[in-house]
C-alpha cells in the first residue's frame, strides 16, 4: 500500500509538471498573439487553457482535495475532463486532415478563373498569411494566361488601399502578373463576400460559376472555403490550399476547427 501511495505521488508529480509546461507555452502563446492584435478564438482560447493548466498545476492537491470531498460536484468535475479529452482528440483528427491536405501534390486542370481569398492587410502590405496565398497562385496563373485572376477583399479599417488593390500591387511586381489578367473585387469582408462579389465580375468576363474555377486560400480554410462556394453555386472548383506561417499555424487551424464547427451546426453550407 505504500509503495502504491509513493507511485501514486510520483505520478501527480510529473503530471503536475507536465500542466504547467503545458500551460505556459499555451499562455505565453495566446499572450504573444494577442498583444500583436491577433484576437479571436485561436488566441484567446490557449491562453486561457494556459492560465487554467497553470493553476491546476500549481493548487493540484487542493483542488483535487475539494472535489474529492465534494461528491457531486467531483461528478461533473470528471464529466468535464472527459469532454475535454473527447474535444483534444477531435481537434487532433481535424488538425491531422489538414496537414495530409495539406501534404498531397496539388494539380489545377484547366480554369476560367482563379479566384484569391483575402486574408488581411498589414500596413499597407499583405498578412504573412495573404502573401502565401498569393504566392501560391502566382504560378497557375502565369501558367495559364487565359485564366483571370480575381483578387478580393475591401478596406480594413486603419488602411487606405482596399486589400484587392494591395494584393495586386504584390503581384504585378514579384510575379510580373499582367494587370490584364487580374479582377479586382474591392468591397468584401468576408469568404462568402469575397465568393459573392466576384460573381458579377467572372459574369463581366463571360465567365459562369459553372465553369471549371480555382480557389486560392489557406490550407486550414479549404475544406469551409469549398462548402460555402458550393452552397453559392460553384459546381467545377478546384481548391488550392497555401502554407499557413509557422508563427501563427496552430492558431488559424484552431480558429478553423470552431469555424468549421460553428458554421456546420448553423447550417451554414
Amino acid at each position: 500500500f505504500k509503495s502504491t501511495t509513493i507511485q501514486m505521488m510520483q505520478l501527480s508529480s510529473w503530471l503536475r509538471l507536465l500542466f504547467a509546461l503545458v500551460g505556459s507555452v499555451l499562455f505565453i502563446d495566446g499572450a504573444v498573439m494577442i498583444a500583436f492584435k491577433k484576437i479571436h478564438i485561436g488566441t484567446v482560447l490557449p491562453l486561457l487553457l494556459g492560465l487554467f493548466f497553470c493553476v491546476y498545476a500549481f493548487f493540484y492537491y487542493h483542488i483535487e482535495r475539494f472535489f474529492f470531498y465534494h461528491f457531486r460536484l467531483h461528478s461533473i468535475w470528471r464529466f468535464g475532463w472527459l469532454c475535454f479529452w473527447i474535444w483534444l482528440i477531435s481537434l487532433g483528427y481535424f488538425f491531422n486532415y489538414l496537414a495530409e491536405n495539406n501534404a498531397k501534390t496539388q494539380t489545377i486542370p484547366p480554369v476560367r478563373a482563379i479566384i484569391v481569398l483575402g486574408s488581411g492587410v498589414e500596413n499597407g502590405q499583405p498578412s504573412a498569411t495573404l502573401a502565401k496565398r498569393l504566392d501560391r497562385a502566382a504560378p497557375v496563373a502565369l501558367a495559364q494566361p487565359d485564366a483571370k485572376l480575381v483578387l478580393t477583399g475591401g478596406i480594413a479599417f486603419g488602411e487606405t488601399q482596399s486589400e484587392a488593390e494591395v494584393m495586386s500591387s504584390y503581384l504585378q511586381p514579384k510575379h510580373h502578373i499582367p494587370a490584364s489578367q487580374l479582377l479586382l473585387e474591392d468591397k468584401s469582408t468576408s469568404t462568402e463576400l469575397n465568393l459573392q462579389n466576384s460573381q458579377p465580375l467572372l459574369q463581366a468576363q463571360h465567365i459562369n460559376i459553372q465553369q471549371p474555377i480555382a480557389i486560392v486560400t489557406s490550407d486550414f480554410h479549404t475544406l469551409r472555403a469549398a462548402a460555402i462556394a458550393r452552397k453559392q453555386g460553384y459546381r467545377h472548383i478546384s481548391m488550392l490550399g497555401a502554407t499557413t506561417p509557422l508563427a501563427t499555424r496552430y492558431n488559424a487551424w484552431l480558429r478553423e476547427y470552431f469555424a468549421y464547427a460553428s458554421g456546420w451546426l448553423l447550417d451554414e453550407y
